[in-house]
Formats: structure tokens, sequence, C-alpha cells
């Protein structure tokens, strides 16, 4: 493995009241070298510069941080939907190897890369899953099975909450990843969180560490068990969002 330069990593880190130690350091690395490797043959993501990987993808995942300090409980159960290349979920499992993380993802190939990351740096208690949102949230399956559901998928909130409340114990949190400020796209969802058995509770909003890269995270808690009939069947919730 190359030697990089991590001053700014850690510093970033630091910011988060986050030290990692060296055995993460170097999982993060392989992830890095891993994840430039495979986007060369694949779609992975647009954003290869060493340097803006470690923050807007490592760093930026790690700064749900803010919003859930619970994330060193051991055993705390996240599920990240639309997982793509593995963001959040892969950093945070990382960062904080006491986590039960599950990554899902529709698209095959990627998950076969997650599968790949998770074997070349020796993750345990992480799954990769093939499927959809829609398919997992059944009862039997996934739902409603987990502390916490986290999602930088790019949706509008009302179609992310159906796709990700159902997974969520009630007195847990869906945790959306906003690039913008988004208050006015909250409020028109406001109706789903409620049918669907959430409420938003808070909106933590702040720059990346040494950065004007603005981010904000919407914290949604289930009060009350999602309705059966949500999901409803795949495409509907992009196609006719609750409102």
């Amino acid at each position: 493995m190359k030697s990089y330069n991590l001053t700014q990593f850690r510093k970033d880190l630091s910011e988060l009241s986050i030290e990692l130690d060296k055995n993460q350091e170097e999982q993060f690395m392989q992830y890095y070298e891993l994840l430039i490797q495979w986007n060369e043959v694949m779609n992975l993501t647009a954003i290869t510069d060493f340097d803006e990987v470690l923050k807007k993808h490592f760093v930026d995942s790690l700064s749900l941080i803010k919003a859930v300090p619970e994330l060193s409980k051991e055993g705390y159960s996240v599920i990240d939907v639309g997982t793509g290349a593995g963001f959040p979920g892969i950093p945070l499992k990382i960062a904080f190897p006491g986590l039960k993380v599950t990554l899902l993802d529709s698209l095959n190939k990627r998950v076969k890369f997650l599968n790949e990351v998770i074997a070349q740096i020796g993750l345990a208690d992480i799954d990769a899953v093939h499927g959809r949102a829609e398919d997992y949230a059944k009862p039997g399956l996934f739902r409603e099975k987990y502390d916490l559901c986290v999602s930088r998928a790019v949706a509008n909130m009302a179609t992310l909450s159906e796709y990700c409340l159902p997974f969520v114990k009630v007195g847990g949190r869906f945790i959306p990843y906003k690039s913008e400020k988004i208050e006015e796209e909250a409020a028109v969802a406001k109706k789903a969180f409620y049918l669907l058995g959430g409420e938003v509770v808070e909106n933590i909003e702040f720059n990346l560490p040494y950065s004007d890269i603005y981010r904000s995270l919407f914290i949604i808690r289930k009060k009350t068990p999602t309705p059966g009939k949500y999901p409803r069947k795949a495409g509907l919730p992009a196609k006719e969002p609750i409102s």
C-alpha cells in the first residue's frame, strides 16, 4: 500500500472528536485504493482525488456523529439504504467497529464491490445486500429491525422516508444526509413523516471541517409502527411521493 499524507484527515476527524488507530487508518486507505481501482471499470464515484474522497466521502460520512453520539455503542444497528459505493455505511463501520451494519443497494455489481471491500479490509458484522428497499422492508425481512437508517441517496424527503422509515424500530431514527438547505422540502414531507410513523425532531446544519461545504442532517424519530401498506410497490414512492 502507498504512503499517504493523512495530516488533514486527522485534523478533520479531530474536529468531530473521532480518533482512529493505525489499523483503522490503513483500512480507510485500502478502501480508497479499492474504490479507485474498481471505479476504472464501473461507475462508483465522480470524486476520485485523494483529498476530496477523504473530505467529501469519508469525513462527510462520519459527520453523522454530530447527530448520533451512540455510534460507539456496541451492537447499535444501522442500515444504509441506497449505499452505492458504501457511503456512509463502510466509513461508519471502520470508525465505529461495534456497529452492526447492513448495506442495501439495488445494483448487484455495486454489491460485489462492497463485498470485496468488506473481505479485503477485514470487517465483521456488516452485510452487503442486493435488493430494493420496497422488497426488504416487508414483514419478516428487515422491517422495523434497526436503531438507525441512513441514506445519502438523492431523492426528495417524502420518497426517501417511504423507503427508509419502515426499516426503523419504534424509538429509532432515520437520518438523511443533505447537501443543500431543504426546509421547504421537509415541510412538504411532513405528511409523509406522520403517515409513516415519524416526526422531525431536529435539523443539524454545519460545514464539513476546514471547508465551506454545507451539510445538514435531518433527524426523524420513529414514534409509531409504519402502516403495512408502506412502502408501496416498486417505483411508486418516487413517481407519486406522499403529499
